[in-house]
């Protein structure tokens, strides 16, 4: 579990689905992540999520904000694979409630995973990647530190040749 001021980084528990199903189901998310979940692909998405947290000690948590426990968003680590050409490696990542956008919720739970990530897993580098027309993404990822390397940039290969998000960006952050 990590803390910040405002919010609980922790591994999802099924009371979360139903509030994770929304926001993955919620066509303002699904725009930036190519398609919306049905509440069956949101629950093997936590399934999966809750695997790798048990096999790893780590993933992608849920968001919890403190002053209403309400579950806002999922944010965290993920292990990125070599059948993306940026993989292998780590990423942070991250999405929210449309409702909580703007709030600085991204920013501080994305800043809380990354120094999680070079304290406790000591890693060299953790990397973060989005469309190029996500500017949201990318501004959350210049305010945690994160350095965009335009040399790393990539065309999305799970994503139709035209597709308006195969164009993806990536930011690095190295451990201090």
């Amino acid at each position: 579990m990590i803390e910040t001021d405002r919010l609980i980084l922790r591994p999802p528990q099924d009371h979360d689905r139903e509030a994770l199903a929304s926001i993955n189901g919620d066509r303002r998310v699904g725009e930036w992540l190519a398609s919306t979940l049905s509440r069956e692909e949101s629950d093997a998405l936590v399934d999966r999520v809750c695997a790798h947290i048990a096999d790893h000690g780590w993933g992608f948590w849920a968001v919890e904000r403190k002053l209403d426990r309400a579950v806002i968003g999922m944010c965290g680590l993920i292990s990125m694979h070599d059948d993306l050409p940026p993989g292998p490696a780590v990423e942070v990542g991250w999405r929210f409630s449309p409702e909580t956008w703007g709030q600085g919720y991204a920013s501080e739970a994305a800043r809380a995973a990354l120094d999680w990530g070079f304290a406790e897993l000591k890693l060299a580098e953790i990397i973060a990647i989005t469309a190029r027309t996500n500017l949201r993404s990318q501004a959350v990822m210049r305010r945690i530190g994160m350095t965009a390397e335009p040399w790393r940039d990539f065309q999305h290969p799970r994503l139709a040749q035209g597709h308006s998000l195969r164009e993806h960006v990536l930011f690095s952050a190295r451990r201090p």
